[in-house]
């Protein structure tokens, strides 16, 4: 029995496939994918469809999910039933539309209502955070950190905004006995890092979003029980 994690698929549903035969998933197994499964990149929703259909895999939500589910129950009414004049919903839309939501829209507006709906509940239903012990060790799992951290502040006390958007610290060790895993923030992007582009394990932090939707980049995933990375190039 084995824990797996893995975050920030946006879409690259070939990459995912990829992974997956890497790990070999068994039916004891657990898989964790922290948030931005949607968006950018071309298969998102078909993506997030064989997720839905794994029941080893559990999906936490990270900010492309909150901004998808803002719009995706627009995509489920009748037209006259949104006024897309009203300047939240207008706002909402440009929001996801600016940070590559068009791909999720285009698959998600060929779906039946009924896989629509199954869609948006499944999203829903996704936490934030997850606490776990694996081997002894003892892991906060969260899509990109615990924003304004103090060493006071627990993930409960944080802000969906702290929790879903803002990066964490990696030069600052948080805890001394907990190890936080994030995605987010494409490790591929931070050049002064020996270990840019790849998983990056610093001050009991472990950075996990390789950057799969970028050119050059990478799916990543790693084993919490024995530490091992597994990769997926994106070559095009």
């Amino acid at each position: 029995m084995s824990t797996y994690v893995m975050s920030d698929i946006h879409g690259m549903y070939d990459l995912f496939l990829n992974i997956l035969g890497q790990i070999g998933l068994k039916d004891n197994d657990t898989l964790y994918i922290m948030g931005d499964v949607l968006d950018k990149g071309p298969n998102p929703i078909k993506t997030l469809l064989k997720i839905m259909n794994m029941p080893n895999v559990v999906c936490l939500a990270g900010n492309h999910e909150y901004m998808a589910i803002k719009c995706l129950e627009y995509c489920t009414k009748e037209l006259g039933e949104v006024d897309f004049f009203d300047d939240e919903v207008f706002e909402n839309i440009m929001l996801w539309m600016e940070n590559g939501g068009e791909t999720t829209l285009q698959e998600f507006r060929d779906l039946s209502k009924d896989t629509k709906n199954e869609i948006i509940e499944y999203i829903k239903d996704c936490d934030v955070f997850k606490r776990l012990s694996v081997g002894g060790k003892k892991f906060i799992l969260v899509h990109a950190g615990l924003g304004k951290f103090s060493p006071n502040k627990q993930p409960e006390s944080c802000s969906l905004h702290e929790l879903i958007w803002e990066k964490p610290d990696y030069d600052v060790k948080y805890f001394d006995d907990i190890y936080l895993v994030t995605g987010h923030t494409p490790t591929c992007l931070m050049k002064d890092e020996p270990s840019a582009g790849r998983i990056i394990k610093k001050n009991n932090h472990i950075a996990i979003d390789c950057g799969a939707f970028i050119l050059g980049g990478r799916l990543a995933a790693i084993c919490l029980d024995n530490g091992e990375e597994y990769y997926a190039d994106n070559h095009k």
